[in-house]
């Protein structure tokens, strides 16, 4: 039986995507793939045994991940996918209402502009006025939400809500093609609302340059038809499913890692929500996020111009909504996959007895079952600029760095062990019990897993975070070319 290991997950398994393992059940084939790469039972299982809740199974398109399919005869079947979160159906219903539609005209530009929709018989003059009529939120202006901002604007959507926090910078420009070097310092939704300006004058954009939590998500999409998740941290996709199951607005969720992206509709005609797939995200520091761990360039474009285009499905009521469906892409050897992913009848947010009824803000930590009890020994933290004031006074000091190699390639720590998270619990003899252990990572999450994951195989010695990692680091103590001054 080929296993194939998705996104992240591969750091574990030697970096293999294809693994070639024994076992006739899913529970053999774990039991096997554990035994080869031991260091893989940290990210697949948690502390009780358990399979981690932001991982999917899958035998060929069906879903095996509730235990209850592990005992199941798989020789009937091909391959086995691990699919973590990172983050067809019957025909779509359309969004806008017959009365809405009828309220819009289309001047003799916009006829001239959008002929080429006009020609598409799924589409015509009922089908654009639609499109204008549509008030469409689109979370996140990065590598997914350039894309679709730009396609949904090309296409002639009538209101588009454009919210982020993040100011551009010279390293976005490298996906983020919604920017250009004019826009490094500006607001994010700044530059976009000009992007679109440059396409569409006639579009009302709305900008909001917020950081969302749970007093201010309901704002934000109150009174628009669609959400698209273009976000890029675990907590804002989870605040986005919430509002969006509550108030029963279709969301269009996309996420891209390295190579490999997925998108899925979702809160839509009975399909499932984010937590009926994936009932908790990673726990922080277990898996690198794609600031973290990188991106080719085209991906974002792959999958965002999938996600417009399952947005104007859902505005104009045409074809199959990837509604309990999971398209998987794989950039690097141009594979995609489609996966059931059915809808959790016990899923407190949207299932037969929800336990949720307002959206909550949440600690990320503690929505991982992650917060330290108060015996549990505390990490301790280093600041950068005590880091930096020890190496220059020559103390003492072990530096490792728990990064994956091809960021350490970017930028390196002088005279850093590295030793990736999950090679640690094997290797932590070549560690002093008797000096000051300092762990670094890019922005200073894995550090801490790091630390914990030590603690747990044993290891008594003094261990430091560094606070920030070597992102609040290095306008102090490094070089452009990577080196230490």
């Amino acid at each position: 039986m080929k296993i194939y290991i998705s996104g992240a997950l591969k750091s574990f398994c030697s970096r293999n995507a294809e693994i070639d393992i024994q076992g006739n059940t899913l529970r053999e084939i774990l039991k096997s793939l554990v035994d080869e790469y031991p260091e893989s039972a940290k990210i697949v299982f948690d502390g009780e045994g358990k399979l981690r809740t932001f991982i999917r199974v899958y035998a060929d398109e069906d879903d095996k991940t509730d235990e209850k399919h592990w005992d199941d005869d798989l020789s009937s079947y091909s391959k086995v996918l691990l699919l973590p979160l990172i983050a067809g159906g019957a025909p779509a219903k359309c969004v806008i209402s017959d009365e809405r539609r009828k309220d819009q005209v289309l001047d003799d530009e916009e006829i001239e502009r959008f002929s080429n929709h006009l020609l598409l018989r799924e589409i015509g003059v009922k089908g654009q006025k639609k499109i204008k009529a549509a008030r469409i939120v689109v979370v996140g202006a990065g590598a997914l939400g350039s894309p679709v901002i730009q396609y949904l604007a090309a296409a002639g959507v009538g209101t588009l809500k454009i919210v982020d926090f993040d100011e551009v910078q010279l390293k976005n420009l490298q996906c983020q093609v919604i920017h250009g070097l004019r826009d490094v310092k500006r607001p994010k939704v700044a530059s976009a609302r000009d992007s679109i300006r440059s396409i569409n004058r006639k579009l009302n954009v709305v900008a909001e340059n917020v950081k969302l939590d749970a007093e201010n998500v309901g704002s934000v999409v109150e009174g628009y038809d669609l959400v698209v998740d273009c976000s890029d941290n675990y907590k804002a996709r989870y605040l986005i499913n919430d509002v969006c199951a509550l108030r029963r607005i279709p969301l269009v969720f996309g996420a891209i890692y390295q190579y490999e992206g997925i998108v899925t509709t979702l809160n839509c005609d009975g399909g499932p929500c984010l937590r009926c797939l994936f009932p908790n995200p990673p726990e922080p520091g277990l898996v690198p996020t794609c600031a973290e761990g990188g991106s080719i360039s085209p991906l974002g474009g792959i999958v965002g111009a999938i996600q417009a285009n399952e947005a104007l499905k859902l505005i104009l009521g045409i074809g199959e909504a990837l509604v309990g469906k999971i398209l998987r892409i794989d950039a690097l050897n141009l594979k995609f996959n489609l996966f059931n992913a059915a809808k959790n009848e016990n899923c407190p947010i949207c299932g037969f007895a929800p336990s949720i009824q307002e959206v909550e803000d949440f600690d990320y930590e503690e929505f991982c079952g992650l917060k330290q009890e108060e015996e549990e020994e505390p990490v301790e933290r280093i600041t950068p600029e005590d880091l930096a004031a020890r190496i220059e006074n020559g103390d003492p000091l072990t530096i490792v760095d728990v990064r994956e190699p091809h960021e350490r390639a970017i930028l390196r720590f002088p005279g850093a062990i590295a030793i990736p998270i999950g090679q640690l619990a094997r290797r932590q003899n070549e560690l002093s019990h008797d000096r000051d252990v300092v762990f670094v990572c890019q922005h200073g999450q894995r550090s801490v897993f790091a630390i914990r994951t030590l603690r747990e195989a044993g290891y008594q010695g003094p261990a430091y975070s560094l606070l920030g990692g070597i992102e609040a680091m290095k306008d102090l103590v490094f070089t452009s070319e990577g080196g230490m001054l």
